[in-house]
């Protein structure tokens, strides 16, 4: 399978199981995505949920060049762009706390899929950054959106998506995008950082969360990440996104 979704101690975790290729977005995570949001809020005994990667290179690459590289046009990439955006504005709305349990490398789309979380717990090796201006497009699934959302400074936010480039553990800490940084243990990490969360109970963590969605719905959140994603849909069919595609395809062969 190329995502796991398991429930042990009232924590339900999704693992994007395809390390051979970085933990990259394909189809079926995205399938694996819709049903972990389905899962979350038909079950009222869920009090956090987990996203993490397989390994411990990566988190998530983003979207899979090797399969999406065959939408050409505007109108053949929207529907692809449009569906992850849709499951990352579900996945920051759930009811509860997201962490994304940042077990390594998380660029491109595997950025914004940790950006749309509330809590982002980074291991001390990863590198993390919105690459995808180096491929001659912008942000596609919500998460430039999301950025400006949770950085304390929206000059941070731009310079991290203007520079399109990868950003060590500790800048990411330091310009507040991480929540924290780990070493070694990600499940040890992980515990620690619930300990004391999980003292409280889940009717006011949903309570607060639900304060946080108001928040996101008055300001219509939702037709800010819908503008994002078309206006990078637009860019995928330019001449340049296609010659950096295949020049980052080529050198990675």
């Amino acid at each position: 399978m190329p995502y796991t979704i398991n429930l042990e101690d009232n924590i339900c975790r999704f693992t994007i199981n395809r390390p051979q290729v970085r933990n990259a977005i394909n189809l079926d995570v995205i399938v694996g995505f819709e049903e972990l949001i389905t899962a979350v809020h038909n079950d009222s005994t869920i009090k956090f949920v987990v996203i993490t990667g397989e390994g411990d290179d990566a988190f998530c690459s983003g979207g899979d060049l090797s399969i999406f590289h065959g939408l050409h046009t505007a109108k053949d990439a929207f529907p692809m762009l449009d569906r992850m955006a849709t499951v990352l504005y579900k996945l920051a709305t759930l009811p509860v706390p997201v962490i994304a349990l940042v077990n390594g490398h998380a660029v491109g789309g595997g950025c914004e899929i940790a950006t749309a979380c509330d809590y982002r717990l980074v291991s001390s090796r990863a590198k993390c950054g919105f690459i995808q201006g180096s491929l001659a497009i912008t942000s596609g699934w919500g998460g430039g959106t999301f950025l400006f959302e949770k950085l304390p400074r929206q000059d941070i936010a731009m310079q991290m998506l203007s520079e399109a480039k990868p950003l060590t553990s500790a800048t990411m800490l330091d310009n507040g995008w991480a929540t924290q940084v780990y070493e070694d243990n990600k499940e040890i990490a992980l515990q620690t950082f619930l300990a004391e969360m999980k003292q409280v109970e889940t009717s006011v963590h949903r309570a607060y969360k639900q304060m946080l969605i108001r928040k996101w719905t008055g300001q219509n959140l939702v037709d800010q990440i819908r503008e994002e994603v078309q206006t990078c849909s637009i860019l995928w069919e330019a001449d340049e996104h296609h010659q950096a595609v295949q020049k980052f395809l080529t050198k990675r062969k």
